[in-house]
């Protein structure tokens, strides 16, 4: 290949990368607004058919173009970058059929809480808060598509569990306020930043209250009437994927994407069995170690109910957590060569959202580094929140897991964009399950009750394994589940049940943690093994971490050859 050639080929595949990137952000603002890609943080989703047909094509077309550029005629990074685009864009082609869109609201995510959209977006100068205000103008037109979708998804038999539905009139209800200043929409708008003068605060505050109490709070009426009264009853009964039009081929294309793998459901539940035993065994351990004499039941019971495992307030559990995560950063270079540049903060989950999502989650930087990761923690029911799931938690959101990770990727800016944001779920979650087993490496889980938080942590997932499988190609009942996940794991109820629901809304995304950490572990117990005393922990975690999130037979090959070039050294 000449030199030209090369170069022409390389330069066309990032043109057809940005272009695709460009086109992806304007088809889905909100997700352009996580990134932190400015320009359309004006604009709503187009939810029509006539949209959705237009992306299918527009993918088509973006595969076309890439198959036609001479594969050979790359070097072998850009090999990989194509091959991974090329992957991309056939997994949504292959998901187009499957009527994905139709299951897009869930218990704890949807149309009941846009205005945690303000969390994400930039609000600093007076233009900030002008374009969140247009932003909001188009919200009525939003929120009328949705109920659109929704009413042709309930035609066709692809709705979400009616009980799991029940839990979103709460949420639409705080949206249906009589003062519009006590709306969940005008929060942004009631301490404006100093920097702005105030006759330009006094105007946008004025301009906020008037667009949320004529336009906002009425289409929240609307969407509520439409919601309770026709969605709701067209809704099913049942809870698992399987009993919906294909919904089993649906869970299968969903177990390919979460875990990276061609596994059935059947040999993943056999996986999570077998997982759920062996930490059995690990927690009965710990219990010998208290010298606790009874059952796991009556030990997890304990937990459960004994006070001096809670917080009295939402204060001191924050606290808790943001001590928790300083503690842990200054002992990360110990096991790792390169962190992220980009900082995180600690944040409490909105009031709307928190008593119906799980215990913690991750908000990643933007792209243009103005904003932050944060690590969000849920403050509903304290007494509901141990004290001993603290250093789990924060190890698997924060520090070593969420944040360190993908801050690091977001950081590579040699990469395309899609890359740096690739979504490789068993890679992301597997990842943050091997962080939360290296908090004993990072001096983490002294205290017996800490250990026991990590591996309920451990068994939590493994029961995940269990359960959304069974709930979704085994017709297992939402009771069914929730019993198994009491018997297994000691997480307080309020958990259990915003996480079974979370499965049944979310099929097949709760499988890619465990699989994905099974994977991690094997790996580096292989590369200790062909190293020996030459293993390098800060070295082979900074191998992983480097490429960003990659499917694991992808990181697996990148491994091999770092284990090479590594016995290569060690030989020389």
């Amino acid at each position: 290949m000449s030199p030209t050639d090369t170069r022409a080929n390389i330069q066309a595949l990032h043109q057809l990368f940005e272009a695709t990137w460009q086109r992806d952000m304007a088809e889905n603002p909100l997700a352009a607004t996580y990134y932190g890609e400015r320009s359309f943080n004006h604009l709503w989703p187009d939810l029509s058919l006539a949209a959705e047909a237009r992306a299918q094509a527009a993918d088509q077309q973006a595969l076309a173009t890439l198959q036609a550029l001479p594969r050979e005629l790359l070097p072998a990074e850009e090999q990989l970058n194509r091959d991974l685009f090329e992957h991309l864009l056939q997994a949504r082609l292959a998901l187009h059929p499957l009527h994905a869109a139709a299951y897009s609201i869930t218990a704890r995510d949807g149309p009941q809480a846009l205005n945690e959209l303000a969390e994400i977006m930039p609000l600093a100068t007076a233009d900030d808060f002008s374009i969140w205000l247009q932003r909001l103008e188009g919200l009525p037109a939003y929120l009328s598509q949705f109920a659109e979708l929704l009413e042709r998804s309930a035609r066709a038999g692809r709705t979400q569990p009616r009980l799991l539905m029940e839990r979103v009139l709460p949420q639409l209800a705080m949206q249906r306020v009589e003062d519009a200043t006590q709306s969940p929409f005008f929060s942004a708008f009631r301490q404006l930043p100093a920097s702005i003068p105030a006759d330009q605060a006094q105007a946008l505050q004025t301009q906020a209250r008037t667009l949320i109490g004529t336009q906002i709070v009425p289409a929240y009426h609307r969407f509520e009437t439409f919601f309770r009264e026709r969605y709701l009853p067209a809704c099913r009964e049942s809870v698992g994927i399987w009993d919906t039009p294909g919904g089993l081929d649906y869970y299968q294309n969903r177990i390919a994407h979460h875990t990276s793998s061609t596994m059935t459901a059947q040999q993943i539940h056999a996986i999570g069995l077998t997982e759920v035993a062996r930490i059995h065994a690990e927690m009965q351990q710990v219990m010998d170690q208290l010298g606790f004499k009874g059952s796991k039941a009556a030990f997890f019971a304990q937990l459960r109910s004994d006070p001096q495992f809670y917080f009295d307030s939402p204060q001191a559990l924050f606290a808790a957590y943001v001590m928790t995560a300083k503690q842990i950063e200054p002992e990360l270079p110990r096991l790792f060569g390169r962190l992220p540049r980009t900082p995180y903060g600690v944040r409490p989950i909105p009031d709307t959202s928190a008593p119906n999502t799980t215990a913690a989650y991750y908000c990643g930087p933007s792209v243009d580094g103005t904003r932050a990761g944060y690590y969000y923690v849920n403050l509903y029911r304290p007494d509901m929140r141990p004290r001993y799931e603290i250093e789990v938690l924060t190890s698997h959101e924060a520090v070593p897991g969420h944040h360190l990770q993908i801050a690091l990727a977001q950081e590579q800016r040699e990469l395309p964009k899609f890359r740096r944001f690739l979504d490789c779920n068993a890679y992301i979650e597997g990842w943050a399950l091997y962080a939360e087993t290296l908090g004993y490496e990072l001096g983490l889980y002294q205290d017996p009750y800490s250990r026991f938080g990590q591996l309920t942590y451990d068994m939590w997932r493994a029961v995940r394994l269990v359960v959304d499988t069974g709930l979704h190609a085994m017709h297992w009942s939402r009771e069914q589940a929730l019993q198994y996940f009491r018997d297994n794991a000691a997480k307080t109820e309020v958990d259990i049940v915003n996480e079974i629901d979370r499965y049944i809304g979310w099929p097949g995304q709760a499988l890619s943690y465990k699989i994905g950490q099974l994977r991690m572990l094997a790996l580096r117990a292989k590369a200790e093994a062909a190293l020996g005393g030459v293993f390098d922990i800060r070295s082979y975690h900074d191998r992983v971490l480097e490429g960003g999130a990659l499917p694991m037979d992808i990181l697996e090959a990148r491994l091999d050859r770092w284990l090479g070039e590594q016995q290569g050294r060690s030989h020389g």
